[in-house]
């Protein structure tokens, strides 16, 4: 009797065994190939969590350090809060090599559009750019590899700093005055709801994103708070009229320290201020 050998054998050669086996016979590379969605987000890095909220000065943005892979930590000192031009902030969480990869080719995007315009995107032109980037990664963010940032900037034209989130589809949604992305996002907002003021200060707001992030790291395990043994802090961004300043290391050390020592004599963290609104939230 004759044997036929399958249709892949006879096809053109190619330099990749691995490529051509798995066109002519794709279960013997097992779940190299064949693993399921959850499978592969399972096994790269994840970023989490994200904070942002506004004040009169313009907006903050901060982020934990913390990546993790399934129940591994990954790393403990990633950076998810960037500069994403000289008025806006971006922070990202999902899967962390696609996230820092979008944040670079939207930092390009942006440059890019200035140089050639001669003026700068508009804050709404920018959202919009960023949904635009979203919807292109959408068939890897269908097979688990999804990557959502979160962006904050201040609006020249209003005079004000604005918040937007996404989902992986690259819808935009505008925030009122506060947002958070990542798996301690509920635990985050939760804690922003407690403690924001709209007439805070910048040092206020900073210290209730890490409260906030702080909450966020004691009830979700993929969320790192202040790690005060290895000198490992959040990462704090702060837009304004004059541009995004990144907050110093060194800055964000005392300001966490402070909280830290709070929580050692009031785990739950500080109350809801329930009298009229002051700048000292958080404190």
């Amino acid at each position: 009797m004759t044997r036929t050998l399958p249709t892949a054998f006879f096809a053109a050669g190619q330099a990749s065994f691995a490529a051509f086996l798995a066109e002519a016979d794709p279960d013997l590379l097992g779940r190299r190939l064949t693993a399921t969605a959850s499978d592969v987000a399972a096994s790269v890095p994840h970023g989490t969590t994200i904070v942002a909220l506004r004040g009169p000065f313009g907006a903050v943005m901060a982020g934990d350090r913390r990546a993790t892979m399934g129940n591994i930590i990954a790393q403990r000192d990633i950076e998810k809060v960037f500069p994403a031009d000289d008025l806006s902030l971006i922070g990202i969480a999902g899967t962390a090599g696609i996230a820092v990869e979008l944040v670079r080719l939207y930092q390009v995007e942006l440059e890019h559009y200035e140089k050639i315009e001669g003026v700068a995107l508009s804050t709404d032109g920018k959202a919009n750019r960023l949904s635009a980037l979203l919807r292109g990664n959408l068939g890897l963010a269908m097979q688990g590899l999804a990557a959502v940032p979160l962006l904050a900037g201040y609006d020249p034209d209003r005079g004000s700093g604005r918040i937007f989130s996404y989902d992986v589809t690259g819808g935009r949604y505008e925030e009122v005055d506060f947002h958070s992305i990542g798996s301690g996002s509920f635990f985050a907002r939760g804690s922003l709801k407690k403690l924001y003021e709209p007439t805070m200060t910048v040092d206020a707001a900073i210290r209730v994103a890490l409260q906030a992030l702080y909450d966020a790291a004691d009830d979700d395990s993929a969320t790192g708070g202040p790690d005060v043994a290895r000198r490992i802090f959040p990462v704090v961004g702060v837009v304004t009229a004059e541009g995004v300043r990144m907050v110093p290391d060194d800055d964000v050390a005392t300001i966490a320290a402070g909280v830290v020592a709070q929580r050692m004599n009031r785990p739950d963290g500080p109350v809801a201020n329930l009298d009229a609104a002051s700048g000292d939230a958080g404190s």
